[in-house]
Parts: structure tokens; sequence; C-alpha cells
């Protein structure tokens, strides 16, 4: 928190009034089914975006970036807020998102951003920034937001502004996410437990790749599961159980279709078996499950990359890990291992030309 303070003072000459935290989030199990109704198994982790704020006088608004700072301070005016394809895009979405929610800025402020989430890894940095600028603008102006209304805002945002079409639970795990616990989350009906991870060691390791999802295919996985969904004539792809997508699966004519609909619906169900195998304290089931997690998202889902691949069998290979998998949205970022304890030191050892780091 100091370290946002002291950004906040150097770049705006003044104190900040609010210092808000929102943290990044690795997917333990459960991907590409949140914007199909479906069950994810998300964990918050301990690093994440700080923002820190003050209140303005006037209707200007000014965002300053740790993480950009060659490009200065972005100055807006709520007369006239739009994008302009900087990062300040996620702040400003925001804000335009509170206004279609009825919370519109009678003031304008200034907001400064520093963290330690790498962009584009797949630990949600877009997510956690989205929820930092809620959490200090409830703070600021005592805006009444519950986490579950704030991961709404900030879903909306993306997908209005920004143009992702992304679920919910990127911005459901920040803003409802607590160290060291699993968050069950119903993505249908915003429902969810926290479930603690203690029964085995969960490693993030970064593949150096970098994505950028609204430039990716996300968008036409999306599509294509709409058009799956419409095939088997129910509203979300969720709503079905492997076995009566088993009965109705021929109804989906398009073979590429019909792979983006059966990863989902089996998902679904790994998601839901996972949260039991954690439950239990089962290390070894829930491993089972993510690999095969793996499996769909590169075989049927197609979001894998090379290098995730090579990562997650390298990870197989080390004794002690229990699973391995591609995490977040695809096409490069990270991968999460499920590893015995006393096994985590070897296997960092044998990862040491990567990024990695334990989160639990």
């Amino acid at each position: 928190m100091k370290e946002i303070r002291t950004l906040f003072e150097q770049v705006f000459r003044r104190q900040p009034e609010a210092v808000c935290f929102a943290p990044g989030r690795v997917n333990l199990i459960g991907e590409h089914t949140d914007y199909n109704g479906g069950f994810v198994l998300p964990l918050a982790v301990d690093m994440g975006i700080y923002c820190a704020a003050a209140p303005r006088d006037d209707d200007k608004l000014r965002f300053y970036s740790g993480s950009f700072t060659a490009d200065g301070i972005a100055e807006y005016s709520l007369a006239e807020l739009s994008l302009k394809g900087s990062w300040a895009d996620y702040p400003v979405s925001v804000i335009l998102a509170l206004r279609a929610f009825g919370y519109p800025l009678e003031r304008g402020c200034d907001l400064c951003f520093c963290g330690d989430l790498p962009c584009g890894a797949g630990l949600s940095s877009s997510a956690a920034i989205e929820t930092a600028v809620c959490a200090a603008l409830k703070e600021l102006y005592s805006v009444p937001l519950t986490p579950q209304e704030t991961a709404v805002i900030c879903q909306f945002a993306e997908n209005r502004f920004i143009g992702v079409n992304c679920g919910i639970m990127d911005q459901f795990a920040s803003a409802a996410g607590k160290k060291g616990r699993a968050v069950l989350l119903n993505s249908h009906t915003l429902e969810y437990s926290l479930i603690p991870v203690e029964c085995a060691a969960v490693v993030i390791v970064d593949s150096g790749v970098r994505h950028s999802l609204a430039s990716s295919a996300y968008n036409d996985r999306r599509r294509e599961c709409e058009a799956a969904a419409a095939a088997l004539g129910v509203r979300t792809l969720c709503s079905l159980s492997p076995e009566e997508f088993e009965e109705r699966k021929r109804l989906i004519t398009d073979p590429v279709v019909m792979k983006r609909a059966r990863h989902v619906i089996y998902e679904n169900r790994r998601a839901l078996d996972a949260a039991e195998a954690l439950k239990r304290g089962d290390a070894a089931g829930f491993g089972r499950l993510m690999n095969g997690s793996h499996i769909s998202l590169r075989d049927d889902y197609e979001v894998s990359c090379a290098e995730l691949d090579i990562l997650t069998e390298k990870a197989l290979s080390v004794g002690g890990v229990y699973g391995s998998r591609m995490t977040g949205g695809g096409f490069g970022g990270c991968t999460v291992n499920l590893i015995e304890p006393s096994a985590v030191e070897n296997f960092m050892l044998r990862f040491s030309d990567h990024t990695c780091f334990c989160v639990n």
C-alpha cells in the first residue's frame, strides 16, 4: 500500500483519500464455462492491482499507471467520456458502465495504479484493474456495491465497451475471492461458496506467450457456443448434463461447433467433480480432472498453444505433480499446477527458466 501512496503523491502532488487492492486470479478448473452458464473454480492470488484515488472539484478524470509510465497522465472529462485505445480504456469503461447502471459520477477524480500482475499472462489483470476502480469509487463516493454487483458492472464494462465477450468469472473472483480459498461459482445464478485449498500447493508457470483476448479467437468461441446451444435447443450449454448432450449431439451438424459444445459440457462436470475432490482432500483426483481439462482445451476448444502444451507435459514428468493445465482464456499465458507441497522446491528448480510462483 505504501508504494501506491507514494506513486500517487509523486504524480498528482497530493495525498490519496482511498487506497484499494484487487487480486488477480488463477482458474483451477472450469474454463470457458462461465459465459455458458456453468460452474468455475478460480482461486484469488496475492498478486494484483493497487489503486489510489482522490476526488476532484471539477469534471476531469486523470489516470496514471506505474506499468505504462511512458504514457504519462491520461486525462478525460465526464462531459465527453470515450475510449481512446489505451490501457486507460479499462478504468474509463468501468465509469461508463457505472453510469449505465444508474451510478453517474458528479465530480471527477484522480486514479493511480500499480501492481505485480503480468499483463497478458492469463491472471486477469484486466478484471483486477476494473475491480480496483469500482472499489476506489465505492470508497470515494459511497457507491453501494456488493461483490456480485461489482462483478456484474465490470463484466458489462468489458463486454460492452472493451469488446471482449467474457464471462463473469474473472471479475467475480477479483471482487469476492479470499486468499487460499477457491471460489466455486455458479455463473448462472451468481451463487458461490469458498473452499479452502489445503491438500496441495498451487504453482503457476508463465509461458511467456502474451495474448490479447480482444484480438484473439475468444469471441469466435463464444459465437460457436451460442450456435451449439441453438442447435441443441437450450439457452445455455451448461444446462445440459454430459448424458443429455450425448443424447442430443446429433442435432449439431458442424463438427467444429460439436467440439466446442463437448468441451464446455464436460468441463462443467469436471468443475463440480473437482470441487468435491477439493472438499475431501483428494489431490490426486483433482489432478486427473485438471489433466483431462487441458486435453479438452487443447483438442476440442483449441485454445492452447505449443508452449502451454510443452509446459504441461514437462510438469507431469516431475515427481509429486498431481495435475497440470493451461489456465485463462488461452492462446498463451500460464499453466496451473497442483503439486505435493514437499515437491514444490524441486518443481521450481526444473522450471528455473520460466517465471513461476506458488499462490496458496
